[in-house]
């Protein structure tokens, strides 16, 4: 067992404590970014002027109107810029933009002394556009070429040979929705310049130090000039990563061209129009099976729809490719991924961060092919694992495969599926008209960032005199627990009562060139460096100690009179990553995290209607830091999985009208979002026991995005339910999201037998698509096309 991994006796990790914020949260007391605001007197307010076209030219700005407004400041546009007018890493997101690339595209900022003068000021200004062709469908941009970013394809071993030694082949293609985030709190940034000229931020992101870095590209100064603080954040999943660079550094702008504070902060509708989103996928797909189910061959392009830039969509489709076989061994993969350019807002991370859309893939294949190759579909899943020895496409060895058949045992057991599953069949042979199905899947995610440098972490440690600590990390806290658990690291490192432990809030000055706290690994890489710098504390106090039963505080006193540092910066690298994006092999992932889920549903055949009956799943924590933390993540990315798969349909204007281009769910009232009455009627989660994982922190195994793909196990019963409307060995093809309506369609397919859903048995001649195509089509493979679902 590693020393980073061991927990000594008596640790605090491993305690079920509550959220440190829980408190604050349920009595309203927890402050976020935008409640600063009183606290700054004569505050500016801002507000964009937004472009109501999907891809034009500005051939006009004209922002005199604006003063003539009452409370109207200053109107920021690009001539404004001291450094560079760009808010992306890419440098492909203008600041202030001379070619809007979608409806909302921020032209320029108002600022107001209240909110509704600069409202009123930005509807003043008055903008020239020369309107320019806008590519919305995924499907559109494929067909007139319209791409950007790499092209990277995943390759083991021979495709076409694994095709043609297949028993069975079938072919077809798979769409998948975006997702939009939805945190409670929108996007909220405000600025100041202090005293000594330096530019201090309050900003809700997920990466304080990339926020620090373009907002003092944009001003033109060091980055030494820049601070950038993160108390807290309402929510994130990934759309806090890059988005809040660009309302952060146009706060900041502000501030020093008036001297007056500058609040950011996004209307919900304003974030919904003009924040990124999760990528909406489409993929062609060829699969191969042996006489006994065995999975042999996958063929798949995987084309996302990137949006108007790059932002993330590189990294999120170099993940995406690296899970497209989730928990499947396949001897025979080439996965071609590329990223569309639409004139929609720029797509982002989002939990998950395209591993769901990957895995989506390998999952589609096995529901729809398993009543085609006569197997069970749960038997397909379980006779496809991977086993020890065994590597992904990528090359990375597959280390603890057996948890996942540990699991995937005991939710067997524990959920009584047997019975279950023939009290279904009995269900269903007297009920026509409703339809029950319980439907198991399992995920396999790897973790740690797939560029090797952002894997790394720094904290700062202070001990004061009386023995109070208190601690800094380079992580942020959006909800998900990461501070509770880095409080009980410090007090395990330490040996002190949870209560001796403040923890400050996230700032650029404290730790610097910290990476963003996504991939699942705040607590890996946060946790090694607060451990780390506790290890250094500890080791000199121990010196003072010399083997004397002392008191904490006396210790520490005694320490501080014999002049010993009682601080320390801590730093975590994680150790045996290397990963070669050139040619997608390497070993990007410090340990898969495994988990299975159970789900039953209930279909009403009529109305397409659904409801989820209960849920059972075993999830892989290793040793957890704090399994009520982890229990709440587990719980909330599935409820936020289930929502991307079933209900949250984000709809474009596809029209050739006024309002193409136009984001046409822009609210609660038009996009669903899982609700009470979404919620499973029965839920229930284990930990699986006896998952040490040396290596990581305390024997602990990231839980943030992992859930969120259990999720899959409610399509996929939905999947067996419809088909439960049809003939024996019907194969379902199944919209995502599959809402009400798209479940109501696929029953009417199934009831009659229509082969528009189908896929069927065929064989394949060799061919070899260009590395820009999708998979080919062979003449002599007999299927039926799977057709996408229509709104009826």
């Amino acid at each position: 067992m590693s020393d980073l991994s061991r927990r000594p006796e008596g640790a605090v990790v491993g305690e079920q404590l509550a959220h440190e914020s829980a408190a604050l949260h349920v009595t309203g007391h927890a402050l976020y970014t935008d409640d600063l605001v009183p606290r700054m007197p004569r505050l500016l307010h801002a507000h964009p002027v937004q472009s109501p076209h999907a891809h034009a030219r500005v051939t006009g700005l004209r922002v005199e109107p604006a003063y003539d407004v009452p409370g109207v400041v200053r109107v920021l546009t690009a001539e404004d810029v001291p450094g560079v007018n760009d808010a992306g890493m890419k440098h492909d997101q203008p600041l202030f933009p001379s070619e809007v690339m979608y409806v909302g595209h921020g032209v320029c900022w108002v600022l107001g002394e209240t909110a509704e003068a600069a409202r009123l000021g930005a509807a003043a200004v008055e903008v020239d556009y020369e309107p320019l062709r806008a590519v919305l469908g995924l499907r559109e941009a494929i067909a007139a070429g319209s791409f950007q970013g790499g092209q990277p394809t995943v390759v083991r071993g021979d495709i076409e040979a694994g095709l043609a030694g297949s028993a069975h082949v079938f072919s077809g293609e798979t769409d998948m929705a975006g997702q939009e985030h939805f945190y409670l709190e929108t996007h909220a940034s405000l600025a100041h310049v202090d005293e000594s000229g330096q530019v201090f931020l309050q900003s809700s992101t997920q990466h304080p130090s990339e926020t620090q870095e373009i907002v003092a590209h944009v001003l033109g100064v060091p980055s030494n000039e820049v601070t950038v603080q993160c108390l807290r954040m309402g929510g994130g999943f990934g759309g806090k990563e890059m988005e809040p660079h660009g309302y952060a550094a146009l706060a900041a702008l502000g501030a020093t061209l008036t001297g007056r504070p500058v609040r950011v902060r996004l209307t919900r509708t304003q974030d919904m129009t003009m924040t990124g989103k999760r990528h909406g996928f489409h993929t062609e797909w060829r699969a191969g099976f042996d006489a006994d189910g065995k999975l042999q061959a996958l063929d798949v392009t995987l084309t996302s729809d990137g949006g108007w830039s790059l932002d993330l969509s590189e990294p999120v489709l170099a993940r995406a490719l690296c899970h497209v076989e989730n928990a499947y061994w396949i001897p025979h993969v080439r996965a071609h991924g590329r990223i569309a350019r639409t004139n929609k807002t720029s797509q982002t991370a989002f939990r998950g961060f395209g591993g769901p859309q990957g895995m989506m893939v390998v999952e589609d294949v096995l529901g729809r092919c398993a009543p085609l190759l006569g197997v069970d579909p749960a038997e397909l899943r379980r006779r496809n694992f991977y086993v020890a020895g065994q590597e992904t496409p990528y090359g990375q060895p597959v280390r603890h495969p057996e948890r996942l058949v540990t699991a995937w045992e005991q939710l067997l057991s524990d959920a009584e599926v047997t019975r279950r599953q023939q009290a279904v069949a009995a269900f269903n042979a007297a009920h026509p008209h409703t339809k029950r199905a319980i439907a198991l899947t399992p995920v396999k995610f790897g973790i740690s960032f797939n560029f090797t440098a952002f894997n790394q972490a720094g904290a700062l440690v202070h001990v004061y005199k009386d023995g109070s600590v208190l601690v800094n990390h380079g992580g942020t806290e959006m909800g998900q627990g990461l501070h509770t658990k880095m409080l009980q690291v410090a007090a395990t490192a330490l040996g002190v009562p949870l209560e001796r432990v403040r923890l400050a809030p996230t700032r650029t000055d404290k730790v610097p060139n910290t990476s963003a706290t996504a991939a699942s690994s705040g607590a890996d890489l946060n946790g090694g460096a607060v451990k780390h710098a506790c290890e250094q504390i500890l080791a000199r106090l121990e010196l003072v100690r010399a083997g004397r039963d002392l008191p904490w505080e006396e210790l520490v006193r005694e320490a501080y009179f014999g002049r010993v540092q009682l601080w320390a910066a801590g730093f975590y690298r994680t150790e045996g990553l290397h990963w070669d994006s050139t040619v997608m092999r390497g070993h990007p992932f410090k340990y898969f995290a495994y988990g299975v889920a159970a789900a039953e549903v209930e279909v009403d055949g009529f109305t397409g209607g659904y409801r989820t009956r209960r849920v059972d799943i075993v999830h892989d924590v290793g040793d957890s830091l704090s399994p009520l933390v982890d229990l709440g993540q587990i719980e909330g990315g599935f409820v936020q999985g289930a929502g991307w798969l079933t209900l949250e349909d984000l709809r474009w204007d596809e029209s050739d009208g006024d309002g193409r281009g136009r984001l046409l769910t822009q609210a609660a009232s038009t996009y669903k979002l899982p609700a009470f009455s979404e919620m499973p009627e029965e839920i229930n989660v284990a930990l699986l026991e006896r998952a040490h994982e040396d290596g990581a922190v305390y024997g602990s195994k990231a839980v943030g995005e992992p859930p969120l793909m259990l999720a899959f196990s409610v399509r996929e019963a939905l999947r067996q339910a419809v088909a439960a409307f049809g003939p024996e060995g019907v194969s379902v093809d199944l919209a995502a999201p599959a809402t009400p309506e798209a479940v109501y369609w696929a029953i009417e397919r199934a009831r009659h037998g229509d082969p528009a859903g189908r896929l069927t048995i065929g064989s394949v001649e060799p061919a070899q698509p260009a590395p820009d195509s999708p998979p080919l089509r062979p003449r002599s493979e007999q299927h039926a096309e799977a057709v996408p679902e229509t709104a009826g």
